[in-house]
């Protein structure tokens, strides 16, 4: 019997088909069939569509290939993380799935940045024997998942920066320009991509870390243990966002990556005043960037020995770099004014 032929046969009179049709149809074994289609796949033929039990084969005819690759509008993939490269990944994706299918160009270059970046991480930091990719698009939205079950991002920055626990390593990934691999990355993959997503978190130890844009706000949260990290990336179809509006904002015209955002209500701890050992960790690391903006948004007040140790001692220590605050109600800018006073 010459399966090959079949194949091509069923396939003009159906449209498509599954290995398993063409096993009940045989008798033969799935390996063995499986071995026709990969053939008539190799010679360009046939194509495959498709995930999982999902999977199906089509006459490699243009038309009918695109309309049914444009009904995938979801991928979820386990790969062994070795050898990995995020960037034939995602390509493999677009290929073989809707849902990269008219996106506005810079929706589609959002997700290009933030996925290749995120994944990266996963590939070169977690440790991890394998990573899982879920991508979904939606009516409204694109989400993706990138899950591991290594070190966890937050210990890992913990163990390589000599940190005190994981809420010092939120503080350092979100000043952007901290990396645990100072000679393969610049550390600011997470920080552009928290400024392109509408929604960004991570999941890892004990903490949820939540970069929520549509309100402007940064939390943490409390959760049960876990093994490894689970970020999750969430853009509206119609964000006018784009990752060029957000390079010119902290990178400006020549492409460096010379501002940040700092969210002072991060380092708050069991008290309304902040103290000047805070305010050392807070710029702990910013003597990189050209031009620094402390985020005052729900600090009901600070403490005149971190006002002064930011406006004043700090300042006075870097003179060419600009400081800048916003959101700082009447308590914290009357104690801004009074070291600014004593500058």
């Amino acid at each position: 019997m010459d399966i090959k032929k079949l194949i091509l046969k069923k396939l003009n009179k159906k449209g498509e088909l599954r290995v398993s049709d063409i096993v009940a149809e045989t008798g033969f074994s799935r390996a063995y069939v499986n071995r026709f289609f990969k053939e008539l796949g190799d010679s360009g033929k046939i194509v495959l569509v498709g995930k999982s039990n999902q999977v199906r084969y089509l006459l490699a005819r243009r038309a009918k290939f695109r309309a049914a690759k444009r009904r995938i509008l979801s991928a979820h993939k386990i790969f062994k993380n070795e050898n990995l490269s995020e960037d034939v990944i995602l390509d493999e994706i677009e290929q073989t799935s809707g849902i990269f299918y008219r996106l506005p160009q810079n929706i589609a270059n959002a997700i290009d940045y933030a996925f290749t970046e995120m994944l990266n991480n996963a590939i070169e930091h977690s440790r991890s024997k394998f990573i899982e990719i879920f991508i979904k698009r939606e009516r409204a939205s694109i989400r993706f998942d990138i899950i591991d079950r290594g070190v966890g991002i937050f210990n890992n920055i913990m163990r390589k920066k000599k940190l005190k626990n994981e809420l010092e390593a939120i503080q350092d990934l979100t000043k952007g320009k901290q990396t645990t691999a100072p000679k393969q990355h610049s550390g600011e993959g997470i920080f552009f991509t928290s400024k392109i997503a509408d929604i960004l978190t991570f999941q890892s130890s004990t903490k949820k870390l939540i970069f929520h844009n549509i309100i402007g706000d940064i939390f943490i949260r409390d959760i049960k243990p876990v093994k490894g990290t689970k970020a999750v990336f969430i853009i509206n179809l119609k964000s006018k966002n784009s990752l060029a509006k957000v390079f010119k904002e902290y990178a400006g015209k020549s492409f460096e990556f010379g501002k940040t955002k700092v969210v002072i209500k991060l380092y708050k701890i069991d008290t309304e005043y902040i103290s000047r050992s805070q305010a050392r960790r807070v710029l702990s690391g910013l003597e990189k960037f050209k031009e620094i903006i402390l985020d005052f948004k729900a600090v009901d007040a600070v403490g005149q020995a971190f006002a002064d140790e930011v406006f004043r001692v700090w300042q006075a220590r870097h003179p060419l770099i600009k400081i800048k605050y916003e959101n700082a109600d009447k308590n914290t800018l009357f104690m801004i004014k009074r070291a600014l006073i004593e500058l």
